[in-house]
């Protein structure tokens, strides 16, 4: 059986093992009572809709980020692009408290777009034989941010919202308030469309330009998927951190840097790791749960600190 074959079967299964895991009690034996259909529809469905969309377009959106930053070690959340959409999210909802959530995603987003230039605007002035510091200023840079948005909730009695948006979870998703997902997961699907170009934009901005590559416009494109992804996941569920910097290496190691083979590994491996996580946070404390951004940030941390030393001579 093929790698794909098997990612699909495998999300396949956790996606309907979340459908009966929770704080009510459900079998599939249930299902034939409208209370357990209800239920489906309403909460579990859409959540597992949710997370399967949030962990396949960050793990894209981080593999375009270190394609673009030539660097393995970033990913949106850990490079100043989530905390750029968090601090635009805090603005619009003091500035424009009535704003519909479409407004509130589109802005959040823009902020996110120029969270995510600053920050390459200031890795490109690093030495490229010090691959490690890319990812390093990219937390100092990301700290500095949040931290300006820390400070504006404090000094506005909104730090609660500001928790809410820096921990990811979705305890609160159901029919009606997740759909705007689906862009961010269209945002991701069309990146395949544009899948080569992304690849040759890893070779470098000489290389890419000596091939034709219209460098500049590709490197835009791939900053708006990051910045709408980042935004409407913000938006929704909160910031989780570490999937678009494990999923893309992993897949790396597996199928190569090609990336309209990788892309699809990447989506699954990426919505496998949220949802399997998210499984995990509903059982753990059960019939309570935990944020599952914290089960995602442990696993994420371990397998950053692996990286680190496991192959940080060999970064490029």
């Amino acid at each position: 059986m093929s790698r794909t074959a098997l990612g699909v079967l495998a999300l396949s299964l956790l996606f309907v093992g979340s459908l009966f895991v929770g704080a009510t009690p459900l079998s599939p034996m249930d299902v034939a009572t409208p209370e357990a259909r209800a239920l489906i529809w309403d909460s579990r469905l859409p959540r597992a809709f949710a997370v399967v969309l949030t962990g396949a377009s960050l793990a894209i959106a981080g593999q375009i980020m270190q394609l673009i930053a030539r660097n393995r070690f970033v990913e949106p959340m850990t490079a100043g692009t989530g905390q750029s959409a968090m601090l635009g999210l805090l603005v619009v909802s003091v500035c424009l408290p009535a704003a519909s959530v479409g407004l509130k995603m589109a802005l959040s987003a823009f902020a996110a777009l120029i969270g995510s230039i600053g920050f390459f605007a200031i890795t490109r002035r690093l030495p490229p034989e010090e691959p490690l510091l890319v990812p390093l200023v990219g937390i100092v840079y990301g700290g500095v941010i949040g931290s300006a948005a820390v400070y504006i909730g404090f000094q506005l009695d909104m730090l609660q919202y500001i928790d809410i948006w820096l921990t990811g979870e979705f305890s609160g998703t159901m029919r009606g308030r997740y759909e705007l997902l689906w862009i961010a997961g269209l945002a991701a699907v069309l990146s395949y469309l544009v899948a080569d170009q992304f690849s040759i934009l890893g070779l470098g901005e000489t290389v890419s330009l000596n091939l034709g590559l219209n460098y500049g416009q590709v490197v835009l494109s791939g900053l708006v998927v990051i910045s709408v992804v980042t935004g409407l996941t913000v938006v929704t569920v909160g910031a989780i951190p570490f999937v678009g910097l494990v999923v893309p290496n992993l897949v790396s190691r597996l199928v190569g840097d090609n990336l309209r083979r990788s892309l699809p590994l990447t989506a699954m491996a990426g919505a496998g790791l949220v949802l399997a996580s998210d499984i995990f946070a509903r059982l753990v404390v059960h019939p309570f749960e935990v944020p599952v951004a914290t089960v995602i940030g442990i696993i994420g941390a371990a397998v950053f600190l692996w990286m680190l030393y496991g192959r940080g001579q060999h970064v490029s």
